[in-house]
């Protein structure tokens, strides 16, 4: 008996020393030869790879939170809430990533960041079209951010489409509508290039649905969904703000932006005002 239990074990252990030539490997399927070898710093200066993979972990996040929005968007449109609200809530969790890599990138000092910052030209953050992506699907339209992506026209054609596109709260609104709440018809036929403006009708539908969650609890749970993204997107602005005055003060952005100044002013834009207004008056 003891024999034949360490039987299975010996074929497991044998199993992991197999001649892998020809067969798909952790490394092949994640492609790791053209993912590590994408960290190609300009200088010798030690903190750039840590600047190199900040940005990179930070892309990778930003593509896996527009490809969740853009499914929650779609389970929207079908009046399937389930798995929207699935999408959402990984979506937070993916904020919280996006979060935490923000403290790390903080342990580089002003003097660190100084020795190779005057190699990075014109590149910033600023230009980032997933980041960019993210902003127009939660609502944040303004065609001015086209501008830094001419030169790519397969990103700037999905960006256009994008900011011509109903947003996530565009969805949600429409669901409103096709449920009989009464949704003003400007709010939800109208140019989706341009952002939400509050709206106090708007407001008061979402305020109905407050105060009798238990009537309406897929729209009320779709609500709160929506206050999370909003509540861990600002968490994430403003620790983007606070490293990057760690870092660089009050020094302009190496794209051409204003840099801090810039990113305090996101952080007075609601993606979803009323869904903040109607806490007041509960």
């Amino acid at each position: 008996m003891t024999r034949d239990r360490q039987r299975p074990q010996s074929r497991v252990g044998d199993d992991m020393h197999l001649d892998l030539a020809g067969r798909m490997t952790y490394g092949d399927y994640l492609q790791l030869d053209t993912l590590l070898a994408a960290q190609k710093p300009l200088t010798q200066e030690h903190d750039e790879l840590l600047f190199v993979i900040i940005h990179h972990v930070q892309e990778l996040w930003l593509k896996l939170v527009a490809h969740e929005i853009e499914a929650a968007m779609a389970s929207i449109r079908a009046d399937e809430l389930a798995p929207a609200f699935k999408s959402l809530a990984r979506v937070t969790r993916i904020q919280e990533q996006l979060i935490s890599a923000w403290d790390v990138l903080s342990t580089m000092t002003p003097a660190d960041y100084l020795r190779f910052r005057s190699d990075l030209g014109q590149s910033s953050g600023f230009q980032s079209f997933q980041y960019r992506l993210v902003e127009f699907r939660l609502g944040a339209k303004d065609a001015k951010m086209l501008l830094p992506h001419r030169h790519k026209p397969e990103i700037h054609a999905r960006l256009a489409q994008a900011l011509a596109e109903p947003s996530l709260y565009d969805e949600a609104l429409r669901l409103l509508a096709r449920r009989g709440y009464p949704v003003p018809a400007e709010a939800i036929d109208r140019d989706f290039s341009l952002p939400h403006a509050f709206d106090e009708r708007i407001r008061d539908i979402w305020l109905s649905i407050y105060r009798e969650p238990g009537e309406h609890f897929d729209l009320y749970e779709l609500a709160e969904e929506l206050v999370d993204v909003e509540d861990w997107f600002q968490q994430w602005r403003f620790r983007h703000m606070k490293t990057v005055e760690r870092i660089i003060g009050h020094k302009r952005g190496t794209g051409g932006s204003s840099g801090v100044g810039f990113l305090k002013t996101a952080l007075d834009r609601s993606f979803f005002p009323e869904l903040w207004d109607l806490r007041t008056l509960l």
